[in-house]
Parts: structure tokens; C-alpha cells; sequence
């Protein structure tokens, strides 16, 4: 399960578009601080995506959750993992490295 947090619904809308994948479900999503943390309790999400300034909820979501993946679109302390882009997101879901090294 994975739960898509963003600063408005036009922008969880495309968090969850670039997030959906057959692999896995993906909960209802929220726009708020409240609804994330209890989305967390009631869906039990193994990774959280995060878009926008929420380093409150990466931070309790850390502290509750200590295994959780949590990936997001700035450094913020308790990241697990930080994309560039939307169109990273099910890389970083699924826990592969990004893309780099040298160039042949």
C-alpha cells in the first residue's frame, strides 16, 4: 500500500498518477498534515510518498513508523529517499537506485 501526500488535490491528482502501479494499491491520499497521519493509522501504507512541505508528517511518520519508505521531492530529515521529479516516483517506491554512473 502506498500513500500519496500533496499540498493540493490538483497536485495529489498527478502524485498518484505518476505513483499507481499493478504492483501495489494506493490509499485515498491527502492534502493535509491530519488526514496523512490518520491515513497512516487506518491504511497501515508500507511507503509514503510525500509532495511539498510536510516535514512535520515525514517527521511523525518517522517516529511511528520506523520502517516505513518514505520518499519525497526535498531532503527533509527522516527521508528514505528523495526523486526529482514525479516521474521517479515508482523507482523510488519500489527501493531502486536512481539513475547514474558513468556515461558509455
Amino acid at each position: 500500500m502506498v500513500l500519496c501526500v500533496a499540498s493540493d488535490q490538483q497536485a495529489l491528482t498527478d502524485v498518484k498518477r505518476a505513483a499507481v502501479s499493478a504492483e501495489w494499491e494506493l490509499a485515498p491520499g491527502a492534502t493535509t498534515e491530519a488526514d496523512a497521519l490518520a491515513q497512516l493509522e487506518t491504511e497501515q501504507p508500507h511507503v509514503l510518498v510525500v509532495f511539498g512541505e510536510f516535514e512535520g508528517l515525514v517527521s511523525q511518520a518517522r517516529e511511528k513508523r520506523p520502517y516505513l519508505r518514505i520518499v519525497c521531492d526535498r531532503d527533509m530529515p527522516g527521508a528514505t529517499v528523495v526523486v526529482g521529479s514525479p516521474g521517479e516516483i515508482r523507482d523510488a517506491v519500489k527501493g531502486l537506485p536512481r539513475p547514474g554512473g558513468p556515461i558509455r
